[in-house]
Protein backbone atom coordinates (compact mmCIF):
# COMPACT_ATOMS: atom_id res chain seq x y z
CA UNK A 1 0.00 0.00 0.00
CA UNK A 2 2.82 2.38 0.88
CA UNK A 3 4.48 1.68 -2.48
CA UNK A 4 1.14 2.31 -4.23
CA UNK A 5 0.74 5.72 -2.60
CA UNK A 6 4.35 6.70 -3.32
CA UNK A 7 4.14 5.77 -7.02
CA UNK A 8 0.58 6.42 -8.13
CA UNK A 9 -0.91 9.18 -6.00
CA UNK A 10 1.62 11.80 -7.23
CA UNK A 11 1.09 10.55 -10.80
CA UNK A 12 -2.67 10.87 -10.47
CA UNK A 13 -2.30 14.38 -9.05
CA UNK A 14 0.01 15.38 -11.90
CA UNK A 15 -2.41 14.03 -14.56
CA UNK A 16 -5.28 15.87 -12.89
CA UNK A 17 -3.30 19.07 -13.02
CA UNK A 18 -2.59 18.52 -16.71
CA UNK A 19 -6.29 17.97 -17.40
CA UNK A 20 -7.25 21.05 -15.41
CA UNK A 21 -4.57 23.09 -17.12
CA UNK A 22 -5.67 22.04 -20.61
CA UNK A 23 -9.31 22.83 -19.77
CA UNK A 24 -8.34 26.17 -18.28
CA UNK A 25 -6.24 26.99 -21.34
CA UNK A 26 -9.09 26.32 -23.80
CA UNK A 27 -11.36 28.93 -22.18
CA UNK A 28 -8.80 31.50 -21.08
CA UNK A 29 -6.19 31.55 -23.83
CA UNK A 30 -6.27 35.29 -24.49
CA UNK A 31 -6.21 36.14 -20.79
CA UNK A 32 -3.26 33.83 -20.16
CA UNK A 33 -1.38 35.30 -23.11
CA UNK A 34 -1.81 38.75 -21.63
CA UNK A 35 -0.62 37.61 -18.21
CA UNK A 36 2.45 35.85 -19.66
CA UNK A 37 3.63 38.99 -21.46
CA UNK A 38 3.55 37.32 -24.88
CA UNK A 39 5.35 34.27 -23.53
CA UNK A 40 4.10 30.69 -23.84
CA UNK A 41 0.87 29.57 -22.11
CA UNK A 42 1.56 29.08 -18.41
CA UNK A 43 -0.43 27.08 -15.87
CA UNK A 44 -0.54 26.78 -12.08
CA UNK A 45 2.32 24.75 -10.61
CA UNK A 46 3.69 23.35 -13.92
CA UNK A 47 4.32 26.73 -15.58
CA UNK A 48 5.04 26.41 -19.32
CA UNK A 49 6.19 22.78 -19.10
CA UNK A 50 3.67 21.61 -21.73
CA UNK A 51 4.74 24.20 -24.31
CA UNK A 52 8.39 23.60 -23.48
CA UNK A 53 7.97 19.86 -24.02
CA UNK A 54 6.04 20.30 -27.27
CA UNK A 55 8.75 22.63 -28.61
CA UNK A 56 11.75 20.73 -27.25
CA UNK A 57 13.01 19.87 -30.76
CA UNK A 58 12.92 23.50 -31.93
CA UNK A 59 13.58 25.54 -28.80
CA UNK A 60 15.60 28.27 -30.51
CA UNK A 61 12.95 28.89 -33.17
CA UNK A 62 10.23 28.67 -30.51
CA UNK A 63 11.85 31.41 -28.43
CA UNK A 64 12.52 33.47 -31.56
CA UNK A 65 8.88 33.24 -32.69
CA UNK A 66 7.64 34.28 -29.25
CA UNK A 67 10.05 37.22 -29.11
CA UNK A 68 9.11 38.35 -32.62
CA UNK A 69 5.43 38.41 -31.63
CA UNK A 70 6.11 40.49 -28.51
CA UNK A 71 5.94 44.28 -29.08
CA UNK A 72 8.97 44.78 -26.82
CA UNK A 73 10.86 41.64 -27.98
CA UNK A 74 10.68 40.39 -24.38
CA UNK A 75 8.82 37.39 -22.98
CA UNK A 76 8.36 35.78 -19.55
CA UNK A 77 8.88 32.06 -19.01
CA UNK A 78 7.50 30.35 -15.89
CA UNK A 79 9.16 27.01 -15.22
CA UNK A 80 8.20 24.08 -13.03
CA UNK A 81 9.87 24.56 -9.65
CA UNK A 82 11.90 27.55 -10.83
CA UNK A 83 11.94 31.34 -10.74
CA UNK A 84 10.62 33.45 -13.58
CA UNK A 85 12.90 33.72 -16.59
CA UNK A 86 12.75 36.90 -18.64
CA UNK A 87 14.03 36.32 -22.17
CA UNK A 88 14.83 39.39 -24.23
CA UNK A 89 16.03 40.34 -27.69
CA UNK A 90 15.71 44.06 -26.94
CA UNK A 91 19.07 45.92 -27.16
CA UNK A 92 17.97 48.49 -24.57
CA UNK A 93 17.31 45.69 -22.09
CA UNK A 94 20.62 44.04 -22.96
CA UNK A 95 22.46 47.31 -22.32
CA UNK A 96 20.68 47.74 -18.99
CA UNK A 97 21.62 44.24 -17.82
CA UNK A 98 25.18 44.05 -19.16
CA UNK A 99 26.24 47.66 -18.69
CA UNK A 100 23.97 50.32 -17.15
CA UNK A 101 22.89 48.30 -14.11
CA UNK A 102 25.68 45.72 -14.28
CA UNK A 103 25.99 45.44 -10.50
CA UNK A 104 22.44 44.15 -10.14
CA UNK A 105 22.87 41.35 -12.68
CA UNK A 106 25.70 38.96 -11.78
CA UNK A 107 25.76 35.45 -13.18
CA UNK A 108 24.23 34.32 -9.91
CA UNK A 109 24.25 31.06 -8.01
CA UNK A 110 21.77 29.22 -10.30
CA UNK A 111 24.15 29.72 -13.23
CA UNK A 112 27.43 29.20 -11.43
CA UNK A 113 26.10 25.91 -10.02
CA UNK A 114 25.70 24.54 -13.54
CA UNK A 115 29.33 25.16 -14.50
CA UNK A 116 30.85 25.28 -11.02
CA UNK A 117 32.03 21.66 -11.03
CA UNK A 118 33.95 22.23 -14.28
CA UNK A 119 35.09 25.86 -14.12
CA UNK A 120 35.46 26.16 -10.34
CA UNK A 121 36.48 29.68 -9.39
CA UNK A 122 37.60 30.59 -12.91
CA UNK A 123 36.88 34.05 -14.29
CA UNK A 124 33.87 32.97 -16.38
CA UNK A 125 32.07 31.43 -13.44
CA UNK A 126 32.50 33.88 -10.57
CA UNK A 127 31.10 37.24 -9.50
CA UNK A 128 32.08 40.03 -7.12
CA UNK A 129 35.59 40.62 -5.82
CA UNK A 130 36.98 37.33 -7.13
CA UNK A 131 35.84 38.23 -10.63
CA UNK A 132 37.26 41.77 -10.34
CA UNK A 133 40.70 40.51 -9.31
CA UNK A 134 40.85 37.96 -12.13
CA UNK A 135 39.46 40.39 -14.68
CA UNK A 136 42.09 42.99 -13.86
CA UNK A 137 44.87 40.44 -14.11
CA UNK A 138 43.58 38.88 -17.34
CA UNK A 139 42.92 42.29 -18.90
CA UNK A 140 46.56 43.25 -18.38
CA UNK A 141 47.85 40.02 -19.91
CA UNK A 142 45.54 40.13 -22.93
CA UNK A 143 46.56 43.69 -23.75
CA UNK A 144 50.30 43.00 -24.00
CA UNK A 145 52.03 43.14 -27.37
CA UNK A 146 54.06 40.06 -26.45
CA UNK A 147 50.95 37.91 -26.12
CA UNK A 148 49.65 39.12 -29.48
CA UNK A 149 52.95 38.27 -31.15
CA UNK A 150 52.99 34.89 -29.41
CA UNK A 151 49.46 34.14 -30.69
CA UNK A 152 50.37 34.98 -34.30
CA UNK A 153 53.54 32.89 -34.07
CA UNK A 154 51.56 29.85 -32.84
CA UNK A 155 48.98 30.39 -35.57
CA UNK A 156 51.60 30.47 -38.30
CA UNK A 157 53.24 27.29 -37.10
CA UNK A 158 50.03 25.29 -36.69
CA UNK A 159 48.32 26.48 -39.87
CA UNK A 160 51.31 26.09 -42.19
CA UNK A 161 52.75 22.88 -40.72
CA UNK A 162 49.61 20.99 -39.70
CA UNK A 163 46.30 22.32 -41.01
CA UNK A 164 47.35 23.05 -44.59
CA UNK A 165 49.14 19.67 -45.07
CA UNK A 166 45.95 17.89 -43.90
CA UNK A 167 43.91 19.77 -46.49
CA UNK A 168 46.54 19.08 -49.16
CA UNK A 169 46.30 15.39 -48.35
CA UNK A 170 42.51 15.53 -48.68
CA UNK A 171 42.90 17.09 -52.14
CA UNK A 172 45.47 14.54 -53.26
CA UNK A 173 43.59 11.48 -51.99
CA UNK A 174 40.06 12.82 -52.52
CA UNK A 175 39.15 12.35 -48.87
CA UNK A 176 35.97 13.47 -47.16
CA UNK A 177 36.78 15.51 -44.06
CA UNK A 178 34.69 16.64 -41.13
CA UNK A 179 35.70 20.29 -41.27
CA UNK A 180 34.00 21.05 -37.94
CA UNK A 181 36.04 18.35 -36.20
CA UNK A 182 39.21 19.54 -37.93
CA UNK A 183 38.67 23.15 -36.86
CA UNK A 184 37.81 22.08 -33.29
CA UNK A 185 41.04 20.10 -33.09
CA UNK A 186 42.98 23.02 -34.52
CA UNK A 187 41.41 25.46 -32.03
CA UNK A 188 42.16 23.09 -29.16
CA UNK A 189 45.81 22.74 -30.20
CA UNK A 190 46.07 26.49 -30.56
CA UNK A 191 44.40 27.47 -27.29
CA UNK A 192 46.28 24.76 -25.38
CA UNK A 193 49.61 26.19 -26.46
CA UNK A 194 48.54 29.80 -25.92
CA UNK A 195 47.01 29.08 -22.50
CA UNK A 196 49.15 26.23 -21.15
CA UNK A 197 52.29 26.33 -23.23
CA UNK A 198 51.81 22.66 -24.20
CA UNK A 199 51.07 21.01 -27.52
CA UNK A 200 48.10 18.61 -27.47
CA UNK A 201 48.77 17.26 -31.00
CA UNK A 202 45.04 16.95 -31.66
CA UNK A 203 45.52 17.56 -35.39
CA UNK A 204 47.38 14.28 -35.79
CA UNK A 205 44.46 12.36 -37.30
CA UNK A 206 46.45 9.12 -37.29
CA UNK A 207 46.06 8.97 -33.51
CA UNK A 208 42.86 8.62 -31.45
CA UNK A 209 41.25 11.78 -30.09
CA UNK A 210 43.36 12.87 -27.09
CA UNK A 211 41.72 11.98 -23.75
CA UNK A 212 41.85 15.62 -22.63
CA UNK A 213 39.92 16.75 -25.72
CA UNK A 214 37.37 13.98 -25.19
CA UNK A 215 37.00 14.96 -21.55
CA UNK A 216 36.42 18.61 -22.46
CA UNK A 217 33.77 17.55 -25.00
CA UNK A 218 31.99 15.35 -22.47
CA UNK A 219 32.11 17.98 -19.72
CA UNK A 220 30.84 20.70 -22.07
CA UNK A 221 27.96 18.62 -23.40
CA UNK A 222 26.68 17.42 -20.03
CA UNK A 223 27.08 20.85 -18.40
CA UNK A 224 25.03 22.32 -21.25
CA UNK A 225 22.33 19.70 -20.68
CA UNK A 226 22.13 20.86 -17.06
CA UNK A 227 21.38 24.39 -18.21
CA UNK A 228 18.65 23.28 -20.64
CA UNK A 229 16.89 20.96 -18.18
CA UNK A 230 13.28 22.10 -17.53
CA UNK A 231 13.57 20.84 -13.93
CA UNK A 232 16.95 21.46 -12.26
CA UNK A 233 16.16 19.06 -9.42
CA UNK A 234 16.66 16.13 -11.81
CA UNK A 235 20.33 16.74 -12.57
CA UNK A 236 21.03 17.77 -8.99
CA UNK A 237 19.59 14.47 -7.75
CA UNK A 238 21.67 12.51 -10.26
CA UNK A 239 24.77 14.41 -9.17
CA UNK A 240 24.11 13.71 -5.50
CA UNK A 241 23.66 10.00 -6.22
CA UNK A 242 26.49 9.91 -8.79
CA UNK A 243 24.22 8.34 -11.42
CA UNK A 244 24.01 8.34 -15.23
CA UNK A 245 25.52 11.20 -17.15
CA UNK A 246 26.34 13.04 -13.94
CA UNK A 247 28.72 10.20 -13.12
CA UNK A 248 30.27 10.61 -16.60
CA UNK A 249 30.58 14.33 -15.98
CA UNK A 250 32.35 13.81 -12.67
CA UNK A 251 34.89 11.49 -14.33
CA UNK A 252 35.50 13.89 -17.23
CA UNK A 253 35.97 16.86 -14.89
CA UNK A 254 38.46 14.92 -12.77
CA UNK A 255 40.51 14.12 -15.88
CA UNK A 256 40.51 17.78 -16.97
CA UNK A 257 41.35 19.14 -13.52
CA UNK A 258 44.09 16.59 -12.83
CA UNK A 259 45.70 17.06 -16.24
CA UNK A 260 45.73 20.87 -16.10
CA UNK A 261 46.82 20.97 -12.45
CA UNK A 262 49.77 18.70 -13.23
CA UNK A 263 50.86 21.10 -15.99
CA UNK A 264 50.43 24.03 -13.59
CA UNK A 265 52.61 22.36 -10.97
CA UNK A 266 55.30 21.41 -13.50
CA UNK A 267 55.42 24.92 -14.92
CA UNK A 268 55.60 26.41 -11.43
CA UNK A 269 58.60 24.21 -10.57
CA UNK A 270 60.40 25.36 -13.71
CA UNK A 271 59.76 29.01 -12.90
CA UNK A 272 60.85 28.60 -9.26
CA UNK A 273 64.01 26.74 -10.22
CA UNK A 274 65.19 29.48 -12.52
CA UNK A 275 63.81 32.79 -11.30
CA UNK A 276 65.97 34.77 -13.72
CA UNK A 277 64.55 32.85 -16.67
CA UNK A 278 62.51 34.87 -19.12
CA UNK A 279 58.79 34.17 -18.68
CA UNK A 280 57.32 32.16 -21.57
CA UNK A 281 54.67 33.74 -23.78
CA UNK A 282 51.80 31.46 -22.68
CA UNK A 283 49.15 32.70 -20.25
CA UNK A 284 49.93 30.04 -17.64
CA UNK A 285 53.51 31.26 -17.22
CA UNK A 286 52.30 34.84 -16.92
CA UNK A 287 49.67 33.98 -14.31
CA UNK A 288 52.07 31.93 -12.21
CA UNK A 289 54.70 34.66 -12.39
CA UNK A 290 52.12 37.00 -10.85
CA UNK A 291 52.13 34.74 -7.77
CA UNK A 292 48.62 33.26 -7.84
CA UNK A 293 47.49 30.04 -6.16
CA UNK A 294 47.78 26.84 -8.22
CA UNK A 295 44.07 25.97 -8.14
CA UNK A 296 43.01 29.53 -8.99
CA UNK A 297 45.39 29.50 -11.95
CA UNK A 298 44.09 26.06 -12.96
CA UNK A 299 40.49 27.33 -12.99
CA UNK A 300 41.41 30.48 -14.90
CA UNK A 301 43.27 28.52 -17.57
CA UNK A 302 40.41 26.01 -17.93
CA UNK A 303 38.04 28.95 -18.42
CA UNK A 304 40.27 30.38 -21.17
CA UNK A 305 40.45 27.00 -22.91
CA UNK A 306 36.68 26.59 -22.73
CA UNK A 307 36.11 30.08 -24.11
CA UNK A 308 38.61 29.83 -26.95
CA UNK A 309 38.23 26.19 -27.87
CA UNK A 310 34.83 25.88 -29.52
CA UNK A 311 33.69 29.46 -30.11
CA UNK A 312 36.13 30.24 -32.92
CA UNK A 313 35.83 26.80 -34.52
CA UNK A 314 32.02 27.09 -34.48
CA UNK A 315 32.09 30.54 -36.10
CA UNK A 316 34.47 29.37 -38.83
CA UNK A 317 32.49 26.19 -39.50
CA UNK A 318 29.29 28.12 -40.11
CA UNK A 319 31.13 30.70 -42.22
CA UNK A 320 32.49 28.01 -44.56
CA UNK A 321 29.01 26.55 -44.90
CA UNK A 322 27.53 29.98 -45.67
CA UNK A 323 30.27 30.66 -48.23
CA UNK A 324 29.44 27.39 -49.99
CA UNK A 325 25.91 28.80 -50.47
CA UNK A 326 27.13 32.32 -51.39
CA UNK A 327 30.00 31.89 -53.83
CA UNK A 328 29.88 35.58 -54.78
CA UNK A 329 30.85 36.47 -51.20
CA UNK A 330 33.59 33.84 -51.26
CA UNK A 331 34.98 35.34 -54.48
CA UNK A 332 35.14 38.79 -52.90
CA UNK A 333 36.88 37.35 -49.85
CA UNK A 334 39.47 35.66 -52.06
CA UNK A 335 39.99 38.96 -53.90
CA UNK A 336 40.57 40.78 -50.61
CA UNK A 337 43.08 38.19 -49.40
CA UNK A 338 44.92 38.15 -52.74
CA UNK A 339 45.04 41.95 -52.90
CA UNK A 340 46.32 42.43 -49.33
CA UNK A 341 48.92 39.67 -49.71
CA UNK A 342 50.04 41.26 -52.99
CA UNK A 343 49.53 38.01 -54.91
CA UNK A 344 51.59 36.02 -52.46
CA UNK A 345 54.44 38.50 -52.05
CA UNK A 346 53.47 39.24 -48.45
CA UNK A 347 52.91 36.88 -45.54
CA UNK A 348 49.88 36.78 -43.29
CA UNK A 349 50.83 38.86 -40.27
CA UNK A 350 49.06 41.05 -37.76
CA UNK A 351 49.18 44.21 -39.90
CA UNK A 352 47.76 42.45 -42.96
CA UNK A 353 45.06 40.75 -40.90
CA UNK A 354 43.97 44.10 -39.42
CA UNK A 355 43.02 45.34 -42.91
CA UNK A 356 40.83 42.35 -43.81
CA UNK A 357 37.55 44.12 -43.10
CA UNK A 358 35.43 42.22 -45.59
CA UNK A 359 36.57 39.01 -43.93
CA UNK A 360 35.74 40.47 -40.52
CA UNK A 361 32.33 41.57 -41.83
CA UNK A 362 31.70 38.02 -43.11
CA UNK A 363 32.61 36.54 -39.74
CA UNK A 364 30.31 39.00 -37.95
CA UNK A 365 27.49 38.13 -40.34
CA UNK A 366 28.07 34.42 -39.78
CA UNK A 367 27.97 34.92 -35.99
CA UNK A 368 24.84 37.07 -36.29
CA UNK A 369 23.00 34.14 -37.88
CA UNK A 370 24.77 31.36 -35.98
CA UNK A 371 26.21 32.80 -32.74
CA UNK A 372 28.74 30.56 -30.97
CA UNK A 373 26.79 31.17 -27.74
CA UNK A 374 23.06 31.17 -28.42
CA UNK A 375 22.01 32.67 -25.07
CA UNK A 376 23.41 33.86 -21.77
CA UNK A 377 21.78 34.58 -18.42
CA UNK A 378 22.14 36.82 -15.37
CA UNK A 379 20.21 36.85 -12.08
CA UNK A 380 18.77 39.92 -10.38
CA UNK A 381 20.10 40.79 -6.93
CA UNK A 382 17.19 43.14 -6.15
CA UNK A 383 13.92 44.11 -7.84
CA UNK A 384 14.37 46.11 -11.04
CA UNK A 385 12.54 47.41 -14.10
CA UNK A 386 13.94 46.92 -17.60
CA UNK A 387 13.83 49.85 -20.07
CA UNK A 388 10.84 48.29 -21.89
CA UNK A 389 8.86 48.27 -18.62
CA UNK A 390 9.28 44.58 -17.77
CA UNK A 391 9.31 44.02 -14.01
CA UNK A 392 12.22 41.93 -12.70
CA UNK A 393 11.94 40.37 -9.27
CA UNK A 394 14.80 39.60 -6.92
CA UNK A 395 16.23 36.23 -7.99
CA UNK A 396 14.64 36.27 -11.45
CA UNK A 397 16.77 35.10 -14.34
CA UNK A 398 17.21 37.50 -17.26
CA UNK A 399 18.38 35.84 -20.47
CA UNK A 400 19.55 37.78 -23.48
CA UNK A 401 19.29 35.80 -26.69
CA UNK A 402 21.85 36.47 -29.48
CA UNK A 403 20.35 33.78 -31.74
CA UNK A 404 16.94 35.46 -31.66
CA UNK A 405 18.39 38.97 -31.83
CA UNK A 406 20.04 38.10 -35.14
CA UNK A 407 16.58 37.28 -36.49
CA UNK A 408 14.62 40.34 -35.35
CA UNK A 409 13.26 42.35 -38.29
CA UNK A 410 13.34 45.63 -36.36
CA UNK A 411 17.10 45.16 -35.77
CA UNK A 412 18.31 43.81 -39.13
CA UNK A 413 15.54 44.52 -41.66
CA UNK A 414 13.43 42.32 -43.90
CA UNK A 415 16.52 40.54 -45.27
CA UNK A 416 17.51 39.44 -41.76
CA UNK A 417 17.64 35.76 -42.75
CA UNK A 418 20.05 36.44 -45.63
CA UNK A 419 23.84 36.30 -45.45
CA UNK A 420 24.86 39.89 -46.29
CA UNK A 421 28.36 40.92 -45.08
CA UNK A 422 27.83 44.36 -46.64
CA UNK A 423 25.48 45.26 -43.80
CA UNK A 424 28.61 45.58 -41.59
CA UNK A 425 30.44 47.99 -43.90
CA UNK A 426 30.11 51.74 -44.30
CA UNK A 427 29.82 51.34 -48.08
CA UNK A 428 29.14 48.37 -50.36
CA UNK A 429 32.40 46.44 -50.74
CA UNK A 430 34.14 46.83 -54.09
CA UNK A 431 37.84 47.02 -53.27
CA UNK A 432 39.72 46.46 -50.00
CA UNK A 433 39.82 49.33 -47.55
CA UNK A 434 36.15 49.89 -46.73
CA UNK A 435 35.72 50.63 -43.05
CA UNK A 436 33.49 48.70 -40.66
CA UNK A 437 30.28 50.22 -39.33
CA UNK A 438 30.08 50.92 -35.62
CA UNK A 439 27.51 48.42 -34.31
CA UNK A 440 26.50 48.45 -30.66
CA UNK A 441 27.59 45.30 -28.80
CA UNK A 442 24.16 45.39 -27.17
CA UNK A 443 22.60 44.85 -30.61
CA UNK A 444 25.21 42.19 -31.45
CA UNK A 445 26.14 40.71 -28.04
CA UNK A 446 28.07 37.63 -29.23
CA UNK A 447 31.08 38.89 -27.24
CA UNK A 448 28.87 40.23 -24.42
CA UNK A 449 29.05 43.94 -23.56
CA UNK A 450 29.87 46.23 -20.66
CA UNK A 451 32.38 45.24 -17.95
CA UNK A 452 32.24 41.53 -18.92
CA UNK A 453 32.89 42.10 -22.62
CA UNK A 454 35.08 39.29 -23.97
CA UNK A 455 38.77 39.95 -23.33
CA UNK A 456 39.74 37.57 -26.12
CA UNK A 457 37.64 39.25 -28.81
CA UNK A 458 40.57 40.69 -30.76
CA UNK A 459 42.54 37.46 -30.35
CA UNK A 460 39.56 35.49 -31.65
CA UNK A 461 39.31 37.65 -34.77
CA UNK A 462 43.06 37.30 -35.38
CA UNK A 463 42.79 33.52 -35.22
CA UNK A 464 39.65 33.27 -37.36
CA UNK A 465 40.94 35.69 -39.99
CA UNK A 466 44.26 33.87 -40.24
CA UNK A 467 42.71 30.41 -40.63
CA UNK A 468 39.96 31.44 -43.07
CA UNK A 469 42.32 33.52 -45.20
CA UNK A 470 44.93 30.75 -45.33
CA UNK A 471 42.34 28.19 -46.42
CA UNK A 472 40.51 30.39 -48.95
CA UNK A 473 43.81 31.43 -50.50
CA UNK A 474 44.51 27.82 -51.48
CA UNK A 475 41.34 25.72 -51.39
CA UNK A 476 37.65 25.49 -52.19
CA UNK A 477 35.46 23.83 -49.55
CA UNK A 478 32.48 21.84 -50.88
CA UNK A 479 29.83 20.35 -48.58
CA UNK A 480 28.99 16.70 -49.16
CA UNK A 481 25.33 17.23 -48.19
CA UNK A 482 23.13 19.91 -49.71
CA UNK A 483 20.52 20.18 -46.95
CA UNK A 484 20.79 22.90 -44.31
CA UNK A 485 22.63 21.63 -41.21
CA UNK A 486 21.07 21.70 -37.75
CA UNK A 487 22.24 24.34 -35.27
CA UNK A 488 22.86 22.61 -31.93
CA UNK A 489 23.13 25.03 -28.96
CA UNK A 490 25.27 23.45 -26.26
CA UNK A 491 27.68 25.57 -24.15
CA UNK A 492 28.88 26.65 -27.57
CA UNK A 493 26.85 25.95 -30.67
CA UNK A 494 27.73 23.12 -33.03
CA UNK A 495 26.65 21.77 -36.37
CA UNK A 496 24.79 18.56 -35.53
CA UNK A 497 26.53 15.56 -37.09
CA UNK A 498 29.58 17.57 -38.14
CA UNK A 499 30.35 19.30 -41.45
CA UNK A 500 31.42 16.75 -44.07
CA UNK A 501 33.27 18.34 -46.99
CA UNK A 502 35.51 17.63 -49.94
CA UNK A 503 38.46 19.89 -50.68
CA UNK A 504 39.75 21.02 -54.07
CA UNK A 505 42.63 23.30 -54.93
CA UNK A 506 41.57 26.80 -55.86
CA UNK A 507 42.16 27.61 -59.51
CA UNK A 508 45.47 29.36 -60.04
CA UNK A 509 46.80 28.23 -56.67
CA UNK A 510 49.60 25.73 -56.42
CA UNK A 511 49.28 25.31 -52.69
CA UNK A 512 52.32 27.43 -51.81
CA UNK A 513 52.44 30.33 -49.42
Amino acid sequence: MLLFFILFVPLGLFLSLLFFSSFFHEFNNSHLKMLSNYGPPSYPFIGCLISFYNSRRRLLDWYTDLLSASPSQTIIIKRLGGRRTIVTANPANVEHVLKTNFGNFPKGKPFTEILGDLLGSGIFNVDGDLWCVQRKLASHEFSTKNLREFVVKILQEKVENRLIPLLEDAVKNQKVLDLQDLLKRFAFDNVSEVSLGVDSYSLDLSNPVPPLLQAFDTASMISAMRGMAPVYALWKTKRALNLGIEKNLKEAIKLVHDFVLEIVKSKKKVLEKDRDRKVDGDLLSRLLSAGHDEEVVRDMVISFIMAGRDTTSAAMTWLFWLLSKNRNVEEMLVNEVTYLLNNGEKELDFEVLKDMNYLKASLCESMRLYPPVAWDSKHAVVDDVLPDGTLVGKGDRVTYFPFGMGRMENLWGKNRFEFKPDRWLEEPWVTPGRSMKSVSPCKFPVFQAGPRVCLGKDMAFIQMKYVVAAILQRFEINPVNEEEPVFLPLLTAHMAGGFKVTVTRRKGQGGGR
